[in-house]
Formats: C-alpha cells, sequence, structure tokens
C-alpha cells in the first residue's frame, strides 16, 4: 500500500468540473483519498480521472463504495449480456455485430438529462469509463443545475417554488419518435413528479431539477402555461455559461453528481467505433428547495 501517494485537484476553467491527478482506481483507493475524492466531487460535480487502465472488476469496486449499483430493469437487453460480468453494468456503444449494436444508446446526439429521473428514486452518482471513442464528436456536455438555479429570476423562483415538474421516461416534450429510434430505445410507461427545485441533499444547495430529455410538464399548470414555462427554463439550463463540455480519451474515468448536473451527448459519425461503460449509485427521492410548511 502506498501511503505516500497524493491526489491532486486540478479544477476546470469551466462551470463545472476538475480534473483528478494520482489516483489509480485499479491499485484501490485509501479511506482518506476516497474521502478527499468526495470533497472535490461536492465542490465541483463532475471528476475527471484520465489515463485509467480498469477491469470491470475495477469499476464496480469503486462504485459499490458509494452506495448501492441498481439493477438496470429496462434496455440492457440481451445484446449485453455476454459481454459483461455485472448486470448493473451498462455498454454505450455503436458497435455493431451480425447489425445490431453490442450496447445501449448507440448513435447520434443525445439531449440534456439527469439518470433516473423519471423514477421516485434517481441515480446518485453516474460513472464512465472510455473504451473507445471517435476521433470527433460524442462528446459530453455537463450543465451545473446549481448555476441555472442561481441566475433564474426571483420572480420564477417564487411562483415555482411550489411546483413540481412530470418526468417521463425518454418523453420530454421535445421527444420524438425519430430521437428514440435513434437510441434504440422504446417508449416505457415509467413517470414520476419531484420539485422544479430541488436541495441537493449534502451541500444543501438548491437545484433547478428539469431536462430537456426527461420533463413533460409542469403539474398544476394550464398545459399552454406549462408548455411556454418549461421552454424558458429548458433554454435557460442549457446556455453556455453553465455548461462545460468533455471530449474523450481513452482511458477517461468520469463520475458525476446527478443531484445537481444534467449531461447530454454531441454528434459523431456513425463509421467510428463507441465504447463506454457505465455503472450508477441509487439515489433517494429528492427534497424540494422550498418544502412546504403545515
Amino acid at each position: 500500500m502506498n501511503v505516500f501517494r497524493k491526489i491532486k485537484v486540478e479544477p476546470l476553467d469551466a462551470p463545472t468540473g476538475a480534473v483528478v491527478r494520482g489516483v489509480k482506481i485499479n491499485s484501490g483507493l485509501q479511506e482518506a483519498e476516497l474521502q478527499e475524492i468526495h470533497q472535490a466531487w461536492l465542490d465541483y460535480q463532475v471528476l475527471i480521472f484520465p489515463d485509467q487502465v480498469m477491469t470491470e472488476e475495477d469499476q464496480i469496486a469503486f462504485t459499490k463504495y458509494w452506495g448501492d449499483m441498481p439493477l438496470r430493469k429496462r434496455y440492457a437487453g440481451r445484446r449485453e449480456e455476454d459481454r459483461r460480468t455485472h448486470e448493473s453494468i451498462m455498454l454505450i456503444s455503436n458497435i455493431r455485430e451480425d447489425g445490431e449494436p453490442i450496447g445501449s444508446l448507440p448513435d447520434g446526439d443525445m439531449m440534456f438529462h439527469s439518470d433516473g429521473q423519471y423514477d421516485e428514486h434517481p441515480y446518485r452518482y453516474t460513472m464512465l469509463y472510455a473504451l473507445e471513442v471517435p476521433k470527433s464528436g460524442g462528446n459530453t456536455l455537463f450543465a451545473n443545475l446549481y448555476k441555472a438555479f442561481d441566475a433564474l429570476p426571483n420572480e420564477l423562483k417564487r411562483d415555482l417554488s411550489n411546483v413540481e415538474a412530470q418526468h417521463g421516461y425518454y418523453a420530454g416534450r421535445h421527444v420524438t419518435p425519430e430521437i428514440l429510434d435513434s437510441l434504440g430505445i422504446g417508449l416505457v410507461p415509467d413517470s414520476c413528479a419531484h420539485p422544479v427545485f430541488t436541495a441537493h441533499e449534502e451541500t444543501g444547495r438548491r437545484v433547478l431539477y428539469i431536462s430537456r430529455l426527461l420533463t413533460t410538464s409542469l403539474v398544476g399548470l394550464p398545459k399552454a402555461a406549462s408548455d411556454d414555462i418549461l421552454d424558458r427554463l429548458l433554454d435557460h439550463v442549457e446556455k453556455d455559461e453553465f455548461i462545460y463540455e468533455h471530449k474523450w480519451t481513452p482511458g477517461d474515468f468520469v463520475i458525476w453528481d446527478n443531484r445537481c448536473l444534467n449531461h447530454a451527448r454531441t454528434d459523431f459519425s456513425p463509421g467510428e467505433r463507441r465504447l463506454l461503460r457505465r455503472t450508477t449509485v441509487q439515489g433517494k427521492r429528492p427534497e424540494a428547495a422550498f418544502p412546504r410548511f403545515v
């Protein structure tokens, strides 16, 4: 055990994110190092560990430190069964064998979303390890939902303080059948409402908790008003001033906090291979930033 290993956290010149150096996930980490990573995670929301060499077992061990890994009950499908050792692992890939993708979410760009937002208990963390990436495109965008909330007009904060947003599985207002087809998924009747403004369970900071891919409406508002306000919120949360764009390199291990970030994917050539390995940590039901007092 190397007790002299030093972790170096380098904040990005961006609205969110930091690079973490001096860490090799496959060598195991001491408790003090994990706590240092945890604090950096709270401070910077998304952490990039470059130049990692990781087996599935390495990634699973690291993931389990942070909580329970949910079993994937949806589009894992038979195509991934023989290519992963743990049911919670998701392969994200456009690589095809016999005309079928070997993983999920194979092609094209992807709208902003927070993983599991359509569930009662969304994912707390997502972790993605890059095995193969295209020469250009297929980048991941991260939107800082703390800063999006902070920058909202006070009038909107007041008017929406006790409003919930309805979220559905790839069912956002702007999702079309063509988008679903490109992602290789179908409609699933999962839906859950969460407060428009949530409070991060650890930092207490307020979050604008909506996304273009998953949010369908604002509960209790007439449809016209709901559509208008929701579109304003979606345009707001996707402003460049809140976004960091990560350009992948093989060996990158990127981990992020779904409680305060949305993420999206840019388009890339279908002729180039892309393969990443995802794990997640189960979270709990988001708390309202402006709780009702009875």
